[in-house]
């Protein structure tokens, strides 16, 4: 019986796919449904010459960006459902998943996978894989059939 789901996003395609499955599963075990998306932190750019924005007001612009997308995003997928929080914080996405699931006392997160492989996986990680590997919830982690 799952009574608190993390669901994790990155607003692609895939998290849109998986989104239907945690919705689905908070509907049926009427359950608190968590959506957190996590603002990778940027590059500082504070030693660079950028002379039209100060490195204070991208991050509050990136930050609205993604408030605004999370808001999108359940309005869209999920507007009827009353057990919705949403969270928009900035770090390193698994880092942060696992930590925002810990302090709801989640019985579940949530994933949607991009399905790289080779070079691509390499390079770019895998944020799914990084909370299966350290997550001390238990993860659902759903592909997109492409």
């Amino acid at each position: 019986m799952f009574k608190t789901i993390l669901f994790a996003t990155d607003f692609s395609p895939s998290s849109e796919h998986a989104f239907r499955y945690a919705l689905s599963l908070a509907r049926k075990f009427d359950a608190r449904l968590g959506v957190i998306h996590v603002i990778n932190e940027p590059v500082d750019l504070r030693g660079f010459y950028v002379p039209h924005i100060s490195f204070d007001q991208l991050e509050a612009e990136i930050e609205e960006g993604a408030r605004k997308l999370m808001e999108n995003f359940c309005a869209k997928h999920g507007n009827d459902y009353p057990g919705i929080e949403t969270f928009v914080v900035p770090g390193i996405p698994y880092d942060e998943i696992i930590k925002q699931a810990q302090e709801m006392a989640a019985d579940l997160i949530v994933v949607g996978t991009h399905g790289r492989a080779g070079l691509d996986h390499v390079l770019f990680g895998s944020t799914a894989e990084k909370v299966v590997r350290k997550s001390p919830v238990p993860v659902m982690t759903i592909r997109i059939q492409e």
